[in-house]
C-alpha cells in the first residue's frame, strides 16, 4: 500500500545552525531545486524558496528542515535512524567524536551511534546494507503516542506489520517502507524521545485504499488530485501521493 518514505519534517528554531550540522557533521547535500519545489507542491506547502524550509537529500529520503512558521510543522524532538555502510561505522565515530556527545548501542551484529542535532532531534547513524558512501536512507522514526493499542491497530491500516514489542509494553515496532517505532512518552536510548507532531510524507501505489484505510480513524482528511493529506489522533501529519 505504502512503497516509500518520500520525506521527514523537522521542526528547527534557525536555519543556520540546523543547516552547519547536516551539511558538516552528517554531510548532506542540499536537495535538488526541483526536486524540493516537488515536495512542496505534493505538500501542498509554499516553494522552498520562502527562506523558512531546506531540504537535504538523505539517500532517497528527504529530511525537511523547516521553521514553524505555519503547518505543517516539522516534527519536535524527533528519533530517527539512518544507514550507514557497516565498513565506515569506525570512520564516523572518529569524525564526530570530537564535537559531539556520542553514545553507542548493539543490535545483533550491528552497531548504531546516537548524537543531537542542535533542536534536540535525536539522530541515529546505524550499520546496514547499503552501498553508500555516507548517509544511505532513513530506516526508522519514532513516533509519540498516547495510546500504543490504538496507534498499532491504526498504523496496522496501513500495511504496517507488528515485529517487536518493548519489555516494558509501553513501545511497538512496526516494519513497512520505513520501521515505525511507536512509543508511549518515554525516554528511549541514548534519553530520545518520540517525535511529536511529525510530518511523513509516503508514495503509494493505491491511493484509493489509503484513502479508505485513513478516513477510518484520522481527525482530518483532505484530497488534492493524486494526494492525501491527514492529521492523525496524536497530531501527526501525514501525506501519501501517487508517483
Amino acid at each position: 500500500m505504502l512503497t516509500r518514505l518520500a520525506w521527514l519534517g523537522l521542526e528547527v528554531e534557525f536555519l543556520e545552525p540546523a543547516r552547519r550540522f547536516y551539511e558538516e557533521a552528517l554531510e548532506l547535500s542540499v536537495a535538488d531545486r526541483s526536486a524540493a519545489r516537488r515536495v512542496d507542491e505534493v505538500r501542498g506547502a509554499n516553494g522552498d524558496g520562502s527562506g523558512r524550509t531546506i531540504a537535504f537529500d538523505a539517500g532517497g529520503t528527504d529530511l525537511i528542515l523547516r521553521r514553524p512558521t505555519g503547518l505543517p510543522r516539522g516534527g519536535l524532538h524527533t528519533h530517527y535512524a539512518c544507514s550507514i555502510p557497516a565498513a565506515e561505522y569506525d570512520d564516523w565515530w572518529d569524525v564526530l567524536e570530537d564535537e559531539h556527545d556520542l553514545q553507542e548501542h548493539t543490535f545483533g551484529d550491528a552497531r548504531s551511534l546516537y548524537l543531537y542535532d542542535p533542536d534536540g532531534n535525536c539522530v541515529e547513524l546505524g550499520q546496514g546494507d547499503v552501498p553508500g558512501p555516507g548517509i544511505d536512507g532513513v530506516f526508522e522514526v519514532v513516533l509519540e503516542v498516547a495510546s500504543l493499542e490504538n496507534a498499532e491497530d491504526r498504523y496496522g491500516r496501513l500495511g504496517f506489520e507488528t515485529v517487536d514489542r518493548g519489555s516494558d509494553r509501553r513501545r511497538v515496532r512496526m516494519n513497512g517502507p520505513v520501521a515505525l517505532e511507536l512509543w508511549e512518552p518515554q525516554l528511549g536510548l541514548a534519553d530520545a524521545r518520540g517525535g511529536v507532531h511529525v510530518d511523513l510524507g509516503f508514495e503509494t501505489d493505491d491511493l484509493d485504499a489509503v484513502e479508505a484505510a485513513l478516513e477510518e480513524w484520522v481527525c482530518s482528511l483532505e484530497r488534492f488530485d493524486s494526494r492525501l493529506v491527514g492529521r492523525d489522533p496524536d497530531g501527526h501529519h501525514l501525506t501519501v501521493f501517487e508517483d
